[in-house]
């Protein structure tokens, strides 16, 4: 699914957000090794980040080709902020209702408004290409996310114990939550 280019002006700022272009690969490459340092609120450590540029590539053209799958790209005053998407949990027809959804921004770009735009802009989207429900996870402790979500109609619907080990031998929760249409 292809994001035509929207510009909105927040907090005085230029944002636009639009799909991701193959020749953005590396460009996201070198994105998810630094936002997977910035916190510990993502899903994997920035040296587990082993994709080549053909499979970013390849990652890039499969949303944009896809009918129930989207990649979006955010810019603020023209610097790449971070991105947002969602996938259809395909595969039997029981769980083809349901998309899934990963956002992740430079945390510069954090506390704003951008995250709750680019979601509300994915949101529409889930709606419009007919899923009935949207889901993500949230890990615990991640205040603002987990407000944000809830204040977009999400709510929880479970908790996965210790779903997070980290190097230092600490544990965090995944919360899950689902917002249904």
């Amino acid at each position: 699914m292809i994001l035509a280019e929207e510009k909105y002006i927040l907090d005085n700022k230029e944002i636009v957000l639009r799909s991701a272009r193959p020749d953005e690969a590396q460009m996201l490459l070198d994105y998810l090794k630094t936002v997977t340092g910035e916190t510990r609120f993502l899903m994997s450590e920035p040296d587990e980040i082993k994709y080549t540029q053909k499979e970013e590539e390849e990652f890039i053209r499969k949303h944009n080709e896809a009918k129930d799958g989207l990649l979006a790209l955010a810019f603020v005053d023209g610097e790449y902020a971070g991105n947002c998407s969602f996938e259809s949990n395909a595969g039997s027809r029981r769980i083809r209702h349901r998309a899934g959804i990963g956002i992740a921004l430079f945390q510069k770009y954090t506390g704003f408004g951008l995250g709750r735009l680019i979601m509300k802009r994915i949101l529409t989207e889930i709606e419009k290409a007919g899923f009935e429900q949207a889901e993500l996870t949230v890990v615990g402790g991640n205040h603002r996310a987990y407000h944000l979500y809830e204040s977009l109609g999400f709510k929880e619907c479970g908790r996965i114990p210790k779903a997070n080990k980290y190097d230092d031998g600490t544990y965090a929760e995944d919360i899950l939550m689902v917002l249904q249409f």
